[in-house]
């Protein structure tokens, strides 16, 4: 079966509020259109990369019931300390607790994703995993982070792309996948199952 490609007449799904995952998309020019997944994100036990890939096609389903027409894209990001799965924290303080436990350690961000084709098939299930190397972190410090607001609604309770980058002493991977979205093999994967058929999209000419 022949599907449309993903398109400004026919954009992908994003079956997310993030905002970050909005951005990346943005950034990288492929028209979409975002819509939330109102899916429990609960999973705290067992393989972070078959959890993760399993909630984003749970959330790219919540979207296309009935199937949408068009291709959908549902991912999940989760933190692992060792054998522990870090969720958004639930208060400052979990944040604080979170930012003790990660300071002066490494650890692994694991963002599964979800590709449905437009008769609401799933065709590509992926995870994606970056290692990132804390610095070790003063009290004030994490008192001082916990109190910007930013840890809240993050994964592991900080932003590699705002104020929180100060945490950070390196990584090894993909580094939008630590934001929120693995582009390169999100992408990679768009083509390879025909929501694509080639990237960079062409620009738009005058007046389109």
């Amino acid at each position: 079966m022949t599907f449309p490609l993903i398109s400004r007449a026919s954009p992908l799904i994003l079956a997310s509020a993030s905002p970050r995952r909005r951005r990346l998309l943005e950034q990288a020019g492929l028209p979409f259109e975002a819509v939330p997944a109102d899916v429990p994100e609960d999973m705290v036990r067992g393989d972070p990369r078959l959890l993760t890939c399993r909630l984003a096609e749970r959330k790219a389903e919540a979207v296309c019931a009935p199937p949408a027409g068009r291709w959908v894209l549902g991912a999940d990001t989760v933190v692992v300390l060792e054998d522990a799965i870090l969720g958004k924290p639930a208060d400052p303080e979990d944040a604080r607790r979170m930012l003790e436990a990660l300071s002066g350690r490494d650890h692994r961000v694991v963002t599964g994703f979800a590709v449905l084709d437009p008769s609401g098939a799933t065709v590509h299930r992926e995870a994606a995993e970056t290692v990132v190397r804390f610095k070790r972190l003063a009290p004030s410090e994490v008192q001082g982070y916990v109190d910007t607001g930013e840890p809240f609604g993050k994964a592991g309770g900080y932003a590699i792309q705002g104020i929180g980058a100060f945490l950070v002493e390196g990584i090894e991977g993909s580094y939008t996948n630590v934001v929120g979205l693995p582009l390169c093999a999100v992408i990679k994967a768009l083509v390879s199952v025909g929501g694509l058929k080639r990237f960079p999209l062409p620009v738009p000419g005058p007046g389109g």
